[in-house]
């Protein structure tokens, strides 16, 4: 994805206070008209800038108080294979490729400490996977965010292009 504009960023911290908010309302905000906010947002959801809606259902609101995440090592020849059988299992909710020691690592949930264990179990069994180290979390203390890296960003524009620049 390109950078973002100025537009962009306003457009981002908007959504990011209120990710239901109308794209009417959004214009009306910005002082910007309807079409262009609705070709902006087109543009970003293409490219790959916003996360699903679902990503704000919390994961204990369905029944997954639980998070842990679980350090994978795996057969390296079979990577493509594993990572597809972790895409099938609903309790992984993210897999990340770390440098380092590991070779993936996932972010899941669970019911409760044995329904964890279930889970830690399907993913040992994937194709490929020969080794688990799974740790619980205890407590979620910093939620999910950007609003910083946004409001950062801002900034950091602002600071380029000078006193009464425009990005």
């Amino acid at each position: 994805m390109s950078e973002l504009d100025t537009t962009d960023r306003r457009i981002l911290l908007l959504l990011d206070q209120d990710a239901r908010m109308p794209t009417a309302m959004i214009a009306a905000r910005l002082g910007l008209a309807r079409g262009t906010v609705q070709s902006r947002l087109d543009k970003l959801k293409g490219a790959g800038a916003l996360r699903l809606h679902s990503s704000r259902v919390t994961p204990a609101a369905l029944g997954r108080p639980v998070g842990a995440s679980v350090q994978v090592e795996l057969d390296q020849h079979q990577i493509g294979a594993a990572v597809a059988a972790l895409a099938d299992i609903p309790e992984v909710l993210e897999c990340f490729a770390p440098a380092g020691s590991t070779d993936l690592l996932l972010r899941v949930v669970a019911r409760d400490p044995d329904d964890l264990y279930r889970v830690s179990e399907e993913i040992r069994l994937c194709p490929g996977i020969t080794r688990t180290s799974t740790s619980l979390f205890l407590r979620e203390v910093i939620p999910y965010r950007v609003t910083g890296l946004l409001a950062h960003a801002q900034g950091e524009r602002a600071l380029r292009n000078g006193p009464g620049g425009r990005a």
